[in-house]
């Protein structure tokens, strides 16, 4: 049942992605601009994110296995994200790593 609400989401949303086995994080497929991953969300639901690299957008979206009900939970434009030097909120932060390995 997840592989056939898998590639209907995969089919509407993405109409140029392939397909690959799926395993939870990894790509389901990725074709042309598009890159899909699959990962579970818990018993009763499915995870599908989708990347277009070309505009630096994220989607994510949860699937209900029992009725395949699809669920937009989140659109990001990560543009700005990847134009971060650094980004970690616990120490060591990247920038403490670098300067220690540099002291040596």
């Amino acid at each position: 049942m997840a592989s056939l609400v898998t590639a209907a989401v995969m089919a509407v949303l993405a109409p140029q992605v392939g397909f690959a086995q799926r395993a939870p994080q990894a790509p389901v497929g990725s074709s042309g601009n598009l890159i899909a991953l699959a990962a579970s969300a818990g018993d009763q639901r499915q995870q599908i994110t989708i990347i277009d690299p070309g505009t630096q957008v994220v989607g994510v979206y949860h699937i209900d296995l029992a009725n395949g009900e699809i669920t937009l939970k989140s659109v990001r434009n990560i543009h700005w994200d990847l134009q971060l030097s650094e980004f970690n909120p616990k120490s060591p932060l990247p920038h403490e790593i670098r300067s220690s390995l540099e002291r040596r």
